[in-house]
């Protein structure tokens, strides 16, 4: 039988066999998240390049390394233009805290010219976002280069405060186990559910909360289930907990 990381059996649930939770279900859990962490106070910084190029030196590191590495190129070139017409091997060098950074020295510069080439982005300015709907928004940044579902998630919600929210591997791993999404979805069927079912004008706390869950408590490896609050509702709980 196989299992995941944390020895429990690997579930899918097919899409027709899907039952979605109940909106009661939904604010239970919330309240629960928000008895212990509490409600992120963290009102839109309104600086979506920043928050872009952010997101993509968080893949595949910590946090700690992310803000290094992005520090140290806010250090090293005056502004975004400055980036993007350096070198590459000057970029490359001042993420290299942040690991992959041939990848993602390429990959920035590559966003930054998409931008700067399109008609709402030209001259490094996205801020035509914050008045876009939703689903311009995400089809706009989804046509950069590498940019997915997560990293418009972060870039929408995080810069402008508009009702998107990010699933990454914290949240989505919570998420299927507490069965609030369906295992085994992709994750654009993860995004636009997690979309759906959250409180409107609390997704960031609920996205927050989640991946905050998912980094003390419920882990990929061993999760802490006998220190959940969430164990009586979680059907993926450790029967030992």
């Amino acid at each position: 039988m196989k299992t995941d990381a944390s020895g429990d059996k690997l579930v899918t649930i097919p899409k027709g066999e899907w039952t979605r939770p109940t909106r009661r279900r939904v604010n239970a859990i919330r309240d629960k998240l928000r008895d212990v962490y509490g409600i992120p106070i963290m009102p839109p910084h309104e600086q979506p390049l920043d928050e872009l190029v952010l997101t993509v030196l968080s893949q595949s590191t910590n946090d700690r390394n992310r803000d290094v590495a992005y520090e140290r190129l806010r250090e090293r070139f005056a502004d975004w233009r400055a980036v993007l017409e350096a070198p590459n091997a000057e970029v490359e060098e001042a993420i290299r805290p942040g690991g992959i950074s041939k990848v993602k020295s390429k990959r920035i510069q590559q966003i930054l010219r998409a931008i700067d080439d399109s008609p709402e982005g030209a001259g490094l300015d996205l801020s035509f976002l914050r008045d876009a709907s939703v689903p311009d928004g995400q089809r706009y940044l989804c046509s950069l280069p590498g940019v997915g579902r997560k990293t418009a998630a972060c870039v929408l919600l995080f810069a402008y405060g508009l009702r998107d929210v990010p699933v990454d591997t914290h949240v989505s791993r919570v998420g299927m186990r507490l069965r609030l999404l369906r295992p085994g979805a992709p994750f654009e069927e993860l995004h636009d559910e997690m979309l759906d079912l959250s409180p409107r004008g609390q997704e960031l706390e609920f996205h927050v909360n989640l991946l905050r869950h998912g980094r003390r408590t419920c882990h990929a490896r061993r999760p802490d289930c006998p220190a959940c609050v969430l164990r009586r509702v979680c059907p993926s709980r450790r029967t030992d907990a």
